[in-house]
């Protein structure tokens, strides 16, 4: 996915905030976003894994 009227996709957004952006050193960067973009961002994020199911795997030695 991506915010609306652009080409910033959602993953790259949180991939500059996981790698410490804040809110405005991505706002100054990118013009067409606002606050609200972001938060939207990290909402769609939680909701992601809200929906998703983890399954632990262990690996196993030959």
């Amino acid at each position: 996915p991506v915010i609306k009227g652009t080409r910033l996709s959602v993953q790259y957004i949180l991939g500059l905030l996981a790698s410490g952006a804040g809110f405005e050193e991505i706002l100054s960067e990118y013009s067409t976003i606002n606050h609200e973009d972001i938060q939207a961002c990290l909402l769609f994020a939680s909701a992601s894994l809200d929906t998703s199911t983890f399954i632990p795997l262990t690996l196993n030695s030959m």
